[in-house]
């Protein structure tokens, strides 16, 4: 699934295309938008805004109208020439001037009110945004000590509705720069630590937002059996699936404790 760095990443690159102009096109080809009517609704319209939250992405247009997205585990949005076909699997297209704008294979998509993404209670649960300019510290907290406190710590990152934006990758390499065993209960983890973790993770997931170069900050991901990087050969990468699901979690059982 992508994570809250890849659709910063991808609303990063939209806005320049988008922010402040009425899109030369607007297309849905997907058949299950056939009685939506959204090129005409939206027709005429500029886009006012290109904003992320989490997980989350918000095409926002004049008169309190939004394209809201989520990827999930199959979706991904597109920048290219206006030039190129888009592909089949194209749920959303926007064209203005020479670029386009793509959302493919995204199972929520939907056009809705400005009020409705305030309300609706799955935007409204969503917890302070890992990638805001100002992290939400006392919020998070809370939530997380609102949780279950016999979740392992590495669950308990992955709940939007504690922290916004950190998925599995993330969850792994926060919990390895901390070194905090990700299997440690969180009610064993204190404050100091839970917030080392993000304030670890922040910088680097803002660098990814900003250049899509995500993988060069897998330290211990999908490295299973490897020397670890910090304890080097006394002590090998393992992996094994995440409490309540079958998400794979790398870690050292050497230095992460």
């Amino acid at each position: 699934m992508p994570e809250g760095d890849t659709i910063h990443y991808a609303a990063n690159r939209m806005r320049p295309v988008l922010a402040g102009h009425v899109p030369d096109e607007l297309e849905t080809p997907h058949p299950r938008f056939g009685r939506d009517r959204w090129p005409e609704k939206l027709a005429g319209r500029a886009v006012t805004a290109v904003d992320a939250h989490g997980k989350h992405l918000f095409l926002r247009f004049e008169g309190g109208l939004t394209i809201h997205s989520h990827l999930r585990m199959t979706g991904s949005w597109r920048v290219i020439d206006a030039g190129l076909r888009p592909s089949r699997a194209t749920w959303l297209r926007l064209r203005r001037g020479d670029r386009q704008v793509l959302q493919l294979n995204g199972p929520v998509l939907e056009l809705m009110t400005d009020g409705r993404t305030r309300f609706d209670q799955r935007l409204a649960q969503l917890g302070p945004d890992v990638l805001a300019p100002e992290f939400d510290y006392a919020r998070f907290l809370r939530r997380l000590r609102d949780d279950d406190p016999t979740r392992p710590i590495g669950d308990a990152l992955l709940r939007q509705q504690t922290v916004a934006g950190i998925g599995n990758l993330w969850k792994v390499e926060g919990c390895f720069a901390a070194g905090i065993d990700p299997w440690r209960p969180t009610g064993r983890v204190s404050d100091e630590e839970a917030v080392r973790i993000v304030d670890l993770v922040r910088p680097r997931m803002q660098a990814s937002a900003r250049d899509g170069k995500q993988s060069q900050w897998r330290r211990i991901y999908g490295r299973a059996g490897a020397p670890c990087p910090r304890c080097g050969e006394r002590s090998r990468i393992r992996v094994r699936g995440q409490w309540d699901d079958n998400r794979p979690t790398y870690w050292c059982p050497t230095c992460q404790r």
